[in-house]
């Protein structure tokens, strides 16, 4: 009403007094302020809008990051039972492999020990070899011995 009224001196031309230039200038704030309070709810209900379409992807992508960590949950139980099927298999291929090398170390202790009992034959029948040979050369030695008194005894 005070702003209507000082704009109503411009109109008629009249000397404004610095009261009036006060009340226009407040008007004009006022004017200002009601622009700025609008422009604020504006962007108040845009701010809304976006922190709901933002709530709105968040939920989206908090659903997308749990299926994705589901079935990441999923392969890595599906990998574990894998894994573990695979080591069993191994392990028992493993105890398989070791059983053989058991029983062929055990052929190899026999195999060692029939081989020391034949070194002992042969050494056995070395020695009674040897024992024969000396006994040949003695009576070979007699037997000389024998001839050379036969053939100086007319």
């Amino acid at each position: 009403m005070a702003v209507e009224h000082v704009l109503g001196k411009i109109r008629e031309g009249k000397k404004l007094s610095t009261e009036d230039v006060l009340v226009l200038y407040l008007g004009t704030i006022v004017g200002d302020l009601k622009e700025i309070r609008t422009d604020i709810a504006r962007l108040d209900h845009r701010i809304d809008e976006t922190n709901k379409r933002i709530d709105e992807i968040v939920k989206t992508l908090s659903a997308r990051i749990d299926q994705t960590n589901q079935r990441i949950d999923d392969v890595v139980k599906i990998l574990s039972m894998r894994i573990d099927e695979v080591a069993k298999s191994l392990s028992a291929r493993i105890d398989e492999t070791n059983k053989r090398i058991d029983e062929v170390n055990k052929r190899i202790d026999e195999t060692n020990k029939r081989i020391d009992d034949l070194a002992r034959r042969v050494d056995d029948l070395a020695k009674r070899i040897d024992a024969l040979q000396t006994t040949l050369l003695e009576i070979q030695k007699l037997l000389l011995e024998l001839v050379k008194t036969r053939q100086s005894a007319p």
